[in-house]
């Protein structure tokens, strides 16, 4: 596998932007601003997605993206990898073997996402509403430990403390503390380059706690469950829809962790002392 050089990419942020401020009066303020940039996904040199979104992580992203559609099954097959800077974009070449590709093309599946776009594309809403990946039971955690989770994600989103423009997806342990995180304009895409990093780092999502900053939707739990994810926290409030996808999958739902604590919406059970 292979990806430009640095040099070629773009940076994930651009230069800084010289914004009016008011704050009771007018200033001059700067501020950097997020990059997004179109990122064509293609499979044997046959597009299959373009997606907005943060030019970094890429590697990571290929491979998230591919397990949380089910284009693979593991990074191995992946068989080649690419990165190759285009007129207006990216293009994230991957080849997989022909069987693979028949699979693909059966579903004539053609996404172009807006940023962020978890669903475009989907041929039913059966297909939308597909229900989420059973999770392992067992694993509980503390209140406490829940908020030194979400405590943990702030320090880490190194881009989004530069621009305030984008999501992140964090992944804590009980005895490691927080194993790493992955920014992007788009909360979906956060999350796959989260994925990807994990599989890539032969680490189990089973194992610790996924902290998100965005809200939750059906696609973050879907999305979720195909990793294995058994707790999930979030800084704002689930959809009514995603808590009954997790429910129904096993999986215990955190929303609005604050600095002063959170509301479980389903797999009580894993946070003890909850009720």
């Amino acid at each position: 596998m292979s990806e430009s050089a640095p040099g070629s990419l773009p940076p994930p942020w651009s230069v800084p932007a010289l914004p009016a401020v008011w704050r009771g009066a007018w200033r001059q303020g700067a501020r950097q601003l997020a990059e997004e940039t179109a990122i064509a996904l293609t499979y044997n040199r046959v597009t299959h997605a373009v997606m907005m979104a943060t030019p970094a992580d890429l590697h990571d992203f290929a491979v998230g993206f591919s397990l949380a559609e089910g284009i693979v099954a593991a990074p191995g097959d992946i068989e080649e990898y690419d990165v190759v800077a285009a007129q207006q974009g990216l293009e994230l070449r991957m080849w997989i073997a022909p069987g693979l590709m028949v699979a693909l093309e059966r579903r004539r599946r053609r996404l172009a996402g807006a940023t962020g776009c978890g669903m475009c594309g989907l041929e039913s809403v059966a297909e939308a509403l597909r229900p989420a990946s059973a999770v392992a039971h067992g694993g509980w955690f503390t209140p406490a430990e829940l908020m030194q989770a979400v405590a943990s994600l702030a320090p880490a989103q190194r881009l989004g403390q530069v621009t305030r423009a984008v999501h992140a997806a964090g992944f804590w342990r009980r005895n490691g503390g927080l194993w790493g995180a992955r920014e992007d304009v788009g909360r979906h895409n956060a999350l796959d380059k989260l994925h990807g990093a994990l599989v890539l780092g032969g680490v189990s999502a089973a194992d610790g706690v996924l902290v998100l900053t965005s809200r939750v939707s059906i696609e973050l739990v879907q999305k979720a469950a195909r990793m294995g994810v058994r707790v999930l926290v979030a800084v704002s409030a689930p959809t009514a829809l995603a808590v009954r996808v997790a429910d129904a999958a096993g999986m215990t739902v955190v929303g609005v962790a604050r600095d002063d604590g959170f509301e479980v919406f389903c797999g009580h059970e894993r946070v003890s002392a909850s009720f």
